[in-house]
């Protein structure tokens, strides 16, 4: 089983680079990619906490001059109940409510989009009813939340560097207005053994962690694990889906 769901494509192009006071820096150029959309203006927003710092930038062309993370380790060399704490502190500060106007959108269009994407797979479904109470799902629990703020949607330990200037940064940030408790699906999706083993209490730690809802967290894993579009539809992707089915 696999619980890495979404189809994975290169969506940007990262290279070292130094600014001519010499300071080092990276240069990343994002390709059109519907969930990364407003990664600049997020990045704008959290100023660097807990986010590398954006240090130029230039929306026509999506390229941003970032911080480069020194020594640049990847939280994913740590143990995975060490990552759960890293991850949690970091999602805790980033999730602010953004002052109006401001340019992200609601969770539901990404949701939305994920729909659209699975329902034009139907024929390639292995369990109809499962995906579409997964379907209906995303669709309530994006319309259901008690609170919003601004949120990274992509955090896991792949996006977390090590750095001088902070213990831990976030790179990548995907950036949605929603439900707090689904920012936790993505560090779960990635913690493949724990959650084949003991999803519901691994559900439940990490969800007491972040000080949200462990139901919600836990309706939110099974809709992405029962719906998200994927390239490969089989009977054993949808296995952690049984597990959590209430």
């Amino acid at each position: 089983m696999t619980l890495s769901m979404a189809v994975k494509t290169v969506c940007s192009w990262v290279a070292p680079a130094v600014r001519v006071d010499g300071a080092a820096a990276v240069l990343k150029l994002g390709m059109p990619h519907m969930e990364g959309e407003h990664e600049i203006q997020g990045l704008q927003f959290w100023n660097g906490d807990p986010t590398v710092n954006l240090l130029e930038s230039d929306q026509e062309l999506n390229a941003m001059l970032l911080e480069r993370c020194e020594p640049g380790w990847i939280l994913r060399t740590l143990p995975e109940p060490e990552q759960d704490v890293v991850i949690a502190q970091l999602l805790r500060r980033l999730w602010r409510a953004p002052p109006q106007p401001h340019p992200f959108r609601p969770l539901s269009e990404l949701t939305g989009w994920w729909r659209q994407e699975t329902t034009a797979q139907i024929q390639h479904w292995p369990d109809k009813g499962l995906v579409a109470e997964g379907l209906r799902l995303l669709e309530e629990l994006s319309g259901t939340a008690t609170s919003e703020v601004l949120l990274a949607t992509d955090l896991h330990a792949g996006n977390v560097l090590r750095a001088e200037r902070a213990s831990w940064l976030v790179i990548d940030p995907k950036p949605f207005v929603g439900d707090p408790a689904y920012d936790a699906t993505q560090h779960l999706i990635n913690c493949d053994r724990r959650m084949r083993s003991n999803p519901r209490n691994t559900i439940h730690r990490f969800a007491d962690m972040l000080g949200v809802d462990h139901e919600r967290v836990q309706l939110w894993m099974f809709a992405r694990s029962a719906a998200e579009p994927r390239g490969k539809w089989n009977s054993d992707s949808l296995e952690l889906a049984r597990s959590l089915a209430f």
